[in-house]
């Protein structure tokens, strides 16, 4: 099932910045968590990978034991 994401483009002077919004439920099915890092690879100009990279993913909260 495709995901559909808008470009965002913030403007500061000259300086640009672009965001990519993962959109909730594709980041769920990803079990991405706060503050990974991940890594965008460019395949061609149509097609680019995003990697999680190894260990990047912040340690979660142990459940509280009764």
């Amino acid at each position: 099932m495709p995901y559909l994401s808008k470009l965002q483009v913030i403007e500061r002077g000259q300086n640009r910045q672009y965001y990519l919004i993962c959109p909730a439920p594709l980041a769920a099915a990803l079990d991405f968590a706060k503050g990974e890092q991940l890594e965008w690879v460019l395949k061609d100009r149509n097609t680019f990978e995003i990697r999680r990279l190894p260990g990047s993913a912040p340690a979660k909260a142990k459940a509280s034991r009764s």
